[in-house]
């Protein structure tokens, strides 16, 4: 089995299980207590904070250990924006943050700043969305989804001149290296590195006006209340020491592999959209969406062949919804495919993956024919009901007819799927259609489109 999802959990580096087992007999007292096995605990987690600390680029004693990545988000803002209150309420995030900060902002006034087809924000973009009454801006350092590296820097500089602290979600990135840049927060999560799970990091810089919510505890400075879980801590530093080693060697050898992916999924297979920067990306991530395949259907028949790969989009049976990531993106999101390839992935893995893939995507595809469509012609018009057909199906039906309207006649596709609205789109840019634009309907939404060529 090929395992080419460490965006979601890279799995436990060599390093991090002989130092979770060691530990287990070494770390299990109270590091808080005076006698010899709670020394030997308390040494045992400040080694373990100084070569986290060390790895991201603070001191020791502005690094807090989490019980996961997306409660140091939680704890980091909640914490900014209390010791802000006085500044006001107003946060300001990009619209593809993991969805960590996008619920910890739904408690603040919020202002989601844009991003391009890349993926990428603008640092004016957050210097236009800064108010008096801003508090914390938070940023990514690179998105989970589609691999493409923010301009932390350039952001940072810009919050930094407007005393605004930016906070850094650098889950997906600090194991390839620390975060640029003048940053106030940062945040991160051991199971993407290599690391175990249930360990987070925050970091918070000296000068930060930082103020920790909830009930008060002695432990972690006050920011991460309960017994610290001391050998998965160090086996988290550990790990991370462990692939930073490895880091500048290792991303060499991945880009090469997810560049081979780039340029051959497009000449392997028809209709297919490859997303993100092709060039400010984290090493191992690539992805991509295929016109008319359902994305849950696809990850299925990879399964059966072999190969451990998620999708970049929540549109799934279970939520109905694409992800806000490719919706702020515009591209298309039905039939999308992330492939994050973990630290050690070969060559041969790639190879195979390649030559299953274009096989995969042709048996969905057929499986997914849709159905004749209930067009009724109207002149140099068609309207197509896809109402109660769900994504990609309206495409589908909409691709099966645009050729029986002239050029410069439109199909109205009838749709109550949300994704409809990214995906109808994002098909237009694609096949060269114009897009007119969103009409309402006693049912859903009617999406117009013009014949071009």
């Amino acid at each position: 089995m090929s395992y080419f999802d460490a965006a979601s959990g890279a799995p436990l580096h060599p390093v991090a299980r002989q130092a979770l087992l060691a530990s287990l007999d070494e770390g299990w007292a109270d590091p808080s207590r005076l006698y010899r096995e709670g020394r030997r605990a308390r040494l045992l987690l400040d080694a373990a904070r100084e070569a986290a600390a060390e790895a991201v680029g603070c001191r020791p004693d502005e690094l807090t250990f989490t019980s996961s990545g997306t409660r140091a988000v939680h704890t980091g803002i909640a914490g900014a924006m209390g010791g802000r209150r006085r500044v006001g309420r107003h946060l300001i995030v990009s619209a593809v943050e993991h969805s960590s900060v996008l619920h910890s902002a739904e408690l603040f006034e919020v202002t989601e700043v844009p991003v391009d087809r890349a993926g990428a924000v603008s640092p004016g973009s957050y210097g236009d969305a800064l108010r008096p009454d801003t508090a914390l801006a938070c940023l990514q350092s690179a998105n989970h989804e589609v691999g493409t590296v923010q301009p932390v820097a350039e952001v940072a500089a810009v919050c930094r001149e407007a005393g605004v602290p930016l906070l850094v979600d650098a889950a997906q990135s600090l194991g390839w290296g620390p975060v640029e840049g003048e940053w106030s927060l940062v945040t991160a999560s051991a199971h993407k590195w290599g690391g175990p799970s249930g360990v987070g990091l925050l970091a918070v810089r000296k000068g930060v006006r930082f103020s920790p919510q909830g009930p008060a505890d002695e432990r972690e400075s006050g920011r991460a209340p309960g017994f610290e879980n001391l050998p998965a801590i160090v086996a988290a530093a550990a790990s991370l020491r462990a692939v930073r080693a490895e880091a500048e060697r290792e991303a060499v050898r991945l880009r090469e592999l997810t560049a081979r992916i780039r340029s051959r999924v497009p000449q392997l297979v028809p209709d297919v959209d490859v997303v993100g920067d092709p060039e400010r990306r984290l090493p191992g991530i690539v992805t991509f969406s295929c016109l008319y395949v359902d994305g849950e259907t696809l990850l299925h028949e990879l399964d059966r062949a072999g190969f451990s790969i998620s999708s970049g989009s929540s549109c799934t049976s279970s939520t109905l919804t694409p992800s806000h990531v490719l919706k702020a993106m515009g591209v298309l999101s039905e039939g999308n495919v992330r492939v994050s390839l973990p630290f050690g992935a070969v060559s041969e893995e790639v190879d195979r993956f390649l030559e299953v893939l274009p096989g995969a995507v042709a048996s969905v595809r057929e499986k997914l024919s849709a159905p004749t469509p209930s067009a009724v012609a109207r002149e140099d018009s068609l309207v197509v009901d896809a109402l109660g057909k769900r994504c990609p199906i309206p495409v589908i039906e909409l691709a099966k007819v645009i050729g029986e309207v002239p050029v410069g006649g439109t199909v109205r596709v009838l749709s109550d799927d949300e994704a409809a609205r990214l995906d109808i789109p994002a098909w237009c840019e694609m096949r060269e259609q114009e897009y007119v634009g969103e009409e309402p309907a006693d049912q859903g939404s009617a999406y117009v489109v013009r014949r071009i060529s």
